[in-house]
């Protein structure tokens, strides 16, 4: 079996994460989708979990920070072109999210970031397939 990812995030809505999240084109896997969380399927084998801050809790004895105002983690996911980079940016703006900086243009590789309606920061990159076999710098060299 493959591994799978899972990543947990806070959230204070339940139903509205589960709503920004379809809005991606993901789904949401109701077998582990209750009041306290929302299991969301990105791909195959990445899913992310939101929970509730209190059903958080209950994994940590660290505090449950605020997304809205700290930065605890960054979820980078990549795409296959540009193009495809721009329309997942499009969909989460117009399901609510935010676009938290301009678009980042290294010419071998390309990247928006948003927000979720909590403040979860996700970046959606595209790399040059010659760029990411090679290294950013032997790539460069050789441009």
């Amino acid at each position: 079996m493959p591994t799978q990812v899972f990543v947990n995030l806070p959230t204070g809505n339940v139903d509205r994460s589960k709503e920004f999240f379809t809005g991606l084109g993901w789904k949401i896997e109701p077998n582990f989708t209750d009041e306290n969380a929302a299991c969301v399927v990105i791909d195959e084998n990445i899913y992310l979990m939101m929970l509730t801050y209190d059903f958080f809790a209950t994994f940590t004895d660290k505090p449950i920070m605020d997304p809205a105002n700290q930065l605890q983690v960054q979820t980078a996911l990549s795409r296959d072109s540009r193009e495809d980079v721009d329309a997942l940016l499009e969909k989460a703006l117009a399901a609510g999210g935010k676009e938290p900086r301009p678009a980042q243009d290294m010419g071998f590789m390309y990247s928006r970031d948003f927000e979720d309606p909590d403040g979860n920061w996700f970046s959606i990159l595209w790399m040059d397939p010659k760029a990411a076999e090679q290294g950013p710098e032997a790539f460069m060299a050789e441009q």
